[in-house]
């Protein structure tokens, strides 16, 4: 077989002799008798190859050149080359259309070295696999890690070094690669066209609408038909003053402040429930009441933006506090646990407290190898501990301006967790989750640790939660499962904002959250005496989108 179609095979098959294409028919067949192989008409494998996998599967017209490696299972579709002296070992899949320069490695397994002690080789090998989309076009010397996806008309520019996955459209490069520009404008994080200042406007536009849509006359309620909610009438004033600057025009902004500060209640501090009549209800000892939990969050943010703040001083603890902390349910529910932190901290805070037992307890209690609190459990994955790191995190680390114990670790467990498909796939999306992604991700920004991965995985889901928005109605807490509603909406602008501010795109939004979801920490606020109580590890409280 001449050399020339070794090395450069892309017209063997319409320049070639009739003597070489029988041979290449010949190989061909040669490979198709091994089990496990189905090599396509059309296709082209040098004779200078080394083939050595337990499958392989080559769509129509794919070539093969001299040098190239292969071991494990390799799929390739139609239309692909793999040129000169690449490496494609494990388990990878490469989509139709895909061309791969020189001396490149798409390398789809690892080494185990958990055991210091034991020798690298003698440790087994772990196998995630690499998926590379349609239309791609990888430069020469480029290495591809284990368990690294590539998206459908991307560029990984020469020498890349890619170790996470690669949004649709992007080009990428460098050591990690990061995104450099696009390929494809409409893959581009925003929407389709125009970027983040384009869906600024529209969701500005639809502001009014939006409030309007969940506005029964008297009270706000998440959606139309929805019971009345004191969570809603904060949603509300969240969602005004991040896109209007004003609170919600459907009521006087001194009615709003008044209705707010007059629900709670002057003894406990806290703030109970609305009722069907929305009467209120009284707020269970404590914080045994999961709403009224919530409700310092919430009601004391709004009442900043409008201007004011809660009367009257948050009772919180007269038990032993690093006790309580520890009874709380890390082991198996801990973003449960983390709820509870959060809404202590921010008590804490409100009333002007200092917070040094609860920092004590929680840079003790960190988790040195995750940066978090509680542990991975076998049905949630890492869900319960991200989650539950963004809710504790939020109300002492991130509200009071302090320092994270184990901030890399911190990248590395939200890392590992955005893996997760039940997580990240867009149809399975929520505002909760993909918060609990992007607010540690930012508060850990300054590290510089992994910045390319998290820019990269910033970019994916900020061109997902953008296309969750319904025209005129906002954002569904769950968009796959739940109609547009306040709460969703609040949550995912206040989501866009910290994964555009990690993609370098957030001035371009026009507004950045002051409330609940804030980045900065919160002012600090003079002390409001002696803190009295009940303890809080008697709650009864299960998860239900609070973040």
């Amino acid at each position: 077989m001449g050399t020339d179609f070794d090395y450069s095979p892309w017209d063997f098959w319409s320049v070639a002799s009739e003597e070489e294409q029988d041979r290449q028919h010949a190989v061909r067949g040669e490979l198709n008798a091994r089990p496990g192989h189905d090599v396509a008409d059309g296709c082209f494998v040098s004779e200078k190859a080394s083939v050595h996998n337990d499958e392989l599967v080559l769509g129509p017209r794919t070539y093969v050149a001299a040098g190239v490696y292969t071991t494990g299972s390799v799929r390739a579709g139609r239309d692909c080359s793999i040129n000169v002296y690449t490496v494609v070992r494990g388990r990878v899949e490469i989509g139709d259309a895909v061309r791969i320069g020189a001396h490149t490695s798409l390398l789809g397994f690892n080494h185990v070295m958990a055991d210091p002690d034991v020798e690298v080789f003698r440790q087994p090998l772990t196998s995630k696999g690499i998926r590379i989309g349609d239309d791609v076009w990888i430069g020469s010397h480029v290495v591809v890690l284990d368990g690294v996806t590539v998206g459908d008309k991307a560029v990984l520019a020469a020498g890349a070094v890619v170790t996470r996955d690669v949004p649709s459209g992007a080009v990428v490069g460098g050591n990690p690669a990061r995104v450099l520009k696009w390929r494809v404008p409409r893959e581009q994080p925003g929407p389709a066209r125009g970027g983040p200042a384009a869906f600024a406007d529209a969701v500005r536009a639809d502001a009014v609408p939006v409030l309007d849509r969940c506005f029964d006359g008297e009270f706000f309620v998440d959606r139309p038909g929805a019971a009345r909610t004191i969570r809603a009438q904060c949603d509300a004033v969240e969602i005004a003053d991040l896109l209007l600057g004003t609170a919600p025009p459907q009521l006087p902004a001194d009615l709003q402040r008044h209705r707010l500060r007059d629900w709670q209640d002057p003894e406990t501090g806290l703030i109970g429930t609305l009722g069907p009549d929305g009467t209120q209800t009284t707020a269970g000892p404590g914080f045994t009441d999961p709403d009224a939990g919530y409700h310092v969050l919430a009601v004391g943010y709004a009442l900043d933006l409008l201007g004011s703040a809660l009367p009257h001083r948050i009772r919180l603890l007269e038990a032993d506090l690093p006790a309580e902390l520890t009874a709380l349910p890390w082991g198996d529910r801990a973003w449960h646990a983390g709820h509870w932190v959060d809404i202590l901290g921010t008590a804490l805070h409100r009333n002007g407290d200092g917070a040094e037992e609860l920092f004590g307890w929680l840079l003790l209690n960190a988790d040195p190898a995750t940066g978090m609190w509680g542990a991975p459990s076998l049905p949630d994955g890492r869900l319960q501990i991200v989650n539950g790191f963004y809710r504790a995190s939020r109300g002492t680390f991130a509200q009071f301006g302090i320092p994270l114990p184990y901030p890399e670790r911190v990248i590395d467990t939200v890392l590992a967790h955005a893996r997760d498909p039940r997580v990240i796939r867009p149809d399975r999306q929520n505002a909760c989750n993909i918060l609990d992604i992007a607010h540690p991700l930012w508060l850990t920004r300054h590290t510089g640790y992994r910045a390319a991965e998290a820019e990269a995985l910033a970019a994916t889901l900020l061109n997902d939660a953008v296309k969750h928005r319904v025209p005129g109605q906002g954002f569904g807490f769950h968009p796959s499962r739940t109609p547009p509603g306040l709460q969703g909406t609040e949550m995912w602008l206040a989501t866009i904002w910290l994964l555009a501010d990690l993609t370098g795109t957030a001035d371009d939004l026009g507004y950045r959250p002051r409330g609940v979801h804030r980045p900065e920490p919160a002012p600090p606020r003079p002390a409001r005496g002696m803190t009295i109580g009940a303890p809080v590890s008697g709650s009864g409280s299960t998860r239900h989108g609070s973040s």
